[in-house]
């Protein structure tokens, strides 16, 4: 399985109110993902906080993941950064720690233009050999890509998938097969919003790029290998068990659920950095409550 594909568990990153990793609780985090079989580890992506992060945390958090997982595991480094050229060292940093591959998300304060996001992703995968993924995220980034921006973006040499987000509109395999017919088709395809997680398996995306797998990583493999052996009684089961969960996701944001699931189930005490709060008490309860319904 190449490595865009199949089940991709971004975790948070544990760190104090200063934004220090804990590195130790990184170590426990990855080595829980890789016990149980996920396909790659999405360290410091957005549920990984990697905005609130600085270079020298990043690589420290990147450093104690391959440590832990001893190349049992890939694992996909996100390095979004406000400056091409503070992605292009972010990169640099993760090939030498040792990471397998790229996540890069389009970040910027002044709106960028399809072209300057173009050069941005061009300039940072000529600085690297590590094949990199295409983050788009709109809803964080406020930054829409273009078919055709994907397309010109397919062309580059290292780039070998895109993480796409629920779409706005019509379903995931209307949207999956026109970009398999398009330039888009030539990389992995793969799908992030947990609550689409089934319908974008069954329509045969590349990979599941899962805040769930980052706390759960038993219950989305189970997920993953029920819809693989096509079993969509099994799957509605899980789906059913899941609502209150992806209920709170779109409520609250995956990132907010994620460090309160991750508390609850003793695999980090991190609060989210701030000005991100925690959930109020009685959200917290209601987390707690949609994991008892989990075969954890």
């Amino acid at each position: 399985m190449s490595l865009f594909h199949g089940l991709s568990a971004f975790p948070i990153t544990p760190a104090d109110e200063h934004g220090i990793v804990n590195t130790d609780d990184v170590m426990m985090l990855a080595e829980h993902l890789s016990a149980h079989n996920v396909d790659s580890i999405g360290l410091l992506g957005s549920t990984g906080v990697y905005a609130y992060l600085t270079r020298t945390e990043r690589k420290r958090a990147v450093r104690a993941a391959i440590q832990a997982v001893g190349g049992k595991t890939p694992l996909i480094v996100g390095i979004g950064s406000l400056r091409t050229d503070d992605a292009q060292n972010l990169a640099r940093d993760a090939a030498a720690e040792g990471a397998d591959g790229l996540l890069l998300a389009p970040v910027s304060y002044a709106p960028l233009t399809q072209e300057e996001a173009f050069q941005h992703y061009k300039a940072v995968a000529e600085v690297t050999d590590l094949p990199l993924c295409i983050y788009n995220n709109p809803s964080t980034t406020h930054f829409t890509f273009s078919q055709e921006l994907l397309g010109r973006l397919a062309d580059l040499p290292t780039v070998q998938a895109v993480k796409m987000p629920p779409p706005k509109e019509g379903d995931v395999a209307a949207e999956l097969k026109q970009m398999r017919q398009s330039p888009v088709g030539k990389i992995a395809i793969g799908y992030s919003g947990d609550w689409i997680a089934a319908e974008a398996l069954f329509a045969r995306c590349d990979g599941w790029f899962s805040v769930l797998g980052g706390f759960l990583p038993k219950i989305a493999r189970a997920l993953v290998d029920a819809v693989a052996v096509e079993d969509p009684t099994t799957v509605e089961q899980h789906q059913q068990n899941l609502l209150p969960l992806w209920e709170l996701f779109r409520e609250f944001g995956s990132l907010r659920v994620a460090y309160a699931a991750a508390n609850h189930l003793k695999l980090s005490n991190a609060l989210p950095p701030r000005p991100i709060l925690p959930l109020a008490e009685c959200d917290q309860n209601r987390v707690v409550a949609a994991l008892a319904l989990l075969d954890q």
